[in-house]
């Protein structure tokens, strides 16, 4: 790994000095970038951006899906001192219009795919500069006409030799990345080169990467764990980043897997825990004989062994590395996980510090936890439980974010005056020293005597039932009660095993309702069960890690707006 590097652009440079003609940045079954070609690029590119007038501090745009010229443009943006705001491609015109205006962006790096959006945004004036991604070229206009001119260009054509280098600073802000989470509030956090790099170098301890190895990216870049893990520290370390032309369905994914084999993978739980539901666990209950066995502890371990088998496979035959972070990995799918010998690793973080801050890999796991603070930062529970030893987790250190960018009030909420960041996250320390998440404080409920009930915990044993999607716990007038999303195709699939006519869906999903309740209430304290179970017709609305919106479904929730009255509280526990 190479060190000493006080900007972001160093790292990719300090690597290159290193492994000069090692592939560094690609796409799937193409040939990658060097990193010695990407230096070239980046060098030029970030003469250019001076040449147009870009000083140190401006802010440029980012939105685009993910390619190797993200990367490049990203790091050219840092090297001439400016500072990236970078945009999830599916973020909505009305997002993309808030977040370039609130940042008050100088330029822009637009894909082509992303034109569309960006005109809808109806945000960048007659002085901000356009740029091209797909080929860095300049754009005078996001109309059609200008758009093909610029891809007729050669790079001769507008990249000039010379190349510049900003000297900067390590406490310079590098990107400013607004979040869309859960609360529906979305703020810019201002990450400094130092954050970055600081926990970059940290991180890597976990993975263990070597130089030469391969990753894929299937996550967004614009998010902040993709960026930094499956990004920064690659680079850092003299991998290939390879990425998918297209989204990553099983019909792109699994090609790419061949053609790649990757030693490193990030995702969420969401991709993992698909894969067991609707691949590996259907698996086991093809005949009597593999149900029987699969309800064994020795035969489901067993057959759990050989899944892992062909699950690391169809990765490759190659990973070490199944990064998994951004939202909880359900509790049965990491048991799977563990007993197949699958080599996944947990992490915990939030884009305000940089993202990690703590995780373990194998054999350093233990279930249900997320591992071991990173070195060189503090993390405390603030005013532990007496009982339990729960409370809001606290971080100090090197990879807290510089603030919210223009809103000094809510930094204030949220750094004190000692340099703890309030995360608002709920947890707890074992004595081995690994950390526990509970759950969020906001979302947390008070049991009718006072007790602490974690929604998130009663979802995951909600979501680990057969033909539930996803779900949602909330208190409505005292009492608890869940919406249900519903794998349809998967249960009008088993009403057809069964012989059931289609007109009796409404009729059957009510009384699946009514037996899931049970069910989960029979695995649930007196004070955590479910009164009343809703049938959520539309898939939830989430954020780029997978985590619902709960604050769209609060206000439902609070003006009493429920679309289905199934599975109410018949008197059953």
């Amino acid at each position: 790994m190479n060190t000493h590097a006080n900007m972001l652009n160093h790292v990719l440079f300090n690597t290159a000095a290193a492994y000069p003609d090692y592939p560094a940045l690609g796409f799937a079954g193409e040939e990658p970038l060097s990193y010695s070609e990407c230096t070239d690029l980046v060098d030029r590119l970030a003469a250019r951006l001076v040449s147009d007038g870009i000083a140190p501090g401006d802010r440029i745009g980012l939105l685009s899906e993910n390619m190797p010229n993200w990367g490049i443009a990203y790091m050219a943006i840092n090297r001439a001192g400016g500072i990236v705001v970078p945009v999830l491609p599916d973020f909505p015109p009305q997002d993309v219009s808030a977040i370039f205006t609130h940042a008050e962006i100088k330029a822009c790096f637009i894909s082509k795919r992303m034109v569309p959006k960006l005109e809808a945004a109806d945000v960048c004036g007659p002085d901000t500069g356009l740029y091209l991604i797909d080929s860095f070229a300049p754009l005078g206009s996001l109309e059609g006409e200008s758009i093909a001119a610029a891809e007729a260009l050669s790079r001769e054509d507008f990249l000039p030799e010379a190349g510049f280098s900003y000297t900067g600073n390590p406490d310079d802000p590098a990107v400013i990345i607004y979040t869309s989470g859960t609360t529906g509030h979305s703020k810019g956090v201002v990450l400094t080169n130092r954050n970055i790099i600081f926990d970059a170098e940290k991180t890597s301890v976990i993975p263990g990467i070597q130089a030469g190895e391969s990753m894929l990216s299937i996550l967004p870049l614009a998010h902040t764990y993709e960026c930094t893990i499956g990004f920064i520290i690659p680079l850092f370390m003299g991998c290939a980043v390879y990425y998918l032309r297209r989204p990553p369905s099983a019909t792109v994914l699994m090609p790419a897997l061949k053609k790649v084999r990757p030693h490193l993978i990030l995702s969420v739980p969401l991709l993992i825990e698909k894969l067991y539901r609707q691949s590996v666990l259907p698996s086991f209950r093809k005949s009597p004989l593999l149900r029987r066995l699969h309800g064994t502890t020795p035969g489901r371990i067993i057959l759990n062994r050989l899944a892992g088998k062909k699950l690391r496979k169809a990765f490759g035959g190659r990973l070490y590395f199944f990064g998994i972070g951004g939202a909880a990995l359900a509790p049965e799918v990491e048991d799977f996980l563990i007993e197949a010998r699958f080599p996944y690793a947990i992490g915990y973080g939030l884009t305000e510090t940089s993202p990690l801050i703590a995780g373990a890999d194998n054999p350093n796991m233990k279930a249900r936890s997320t591992g071991k603070p990173i070195e060189g930062i503090e993390v405390k529970i603030s005013e532990p439980n007496a009982e339990n030893g729960e409370g809001e987790i606290l971080v100090r250190g090197p990879i807290v974010m510089q603030g919210y960018y223009k809103d000094p009030k809510r930094t204030a909420e949220v750094i004190d005056g000692d340099g703890w960041f309030h995360t608002g996250d709920l947890g707890v320390f074992d004595a081995e020293g690994r950390l526990y998440i509970k759950g969020r404080m906001k979302n947390m409920i008070l049991g009718p005597s006072g007790e602490n009930i974690y929604p998130e915990a009663i979802e995951s044993i909600i979501n680990s039932f057969d033909f539930v999607e996803d779900s949602l716990v909330f208190q409505d007038q005292g009492e608890l009660s869940a919406r249900i999303h519903i794998n349809y195709d998967a249960f009008k699939e088993h009403l057809h095993n069964m012989a059931e006519s289609a007109a009796d869906v409404p009729r059957e999903i009510g009384e699946y309702l009514n037996e899931l309740r049970k069910s989960v209430n029979a695995r649930l304290s007196s004070f955590s069960r479910i009164g009343k179970f809703i049938e959520q017709k539309d898939p939830f609305e989430k954020t780029p890690t997978q985590k619902i919106k709960r604050f769209l479904y609060d206000a439902l929730h609070r003006h009493g707006n429920d679309d289905s009255d199934q599975g109410k509280d018949q008197g059953g526990t």
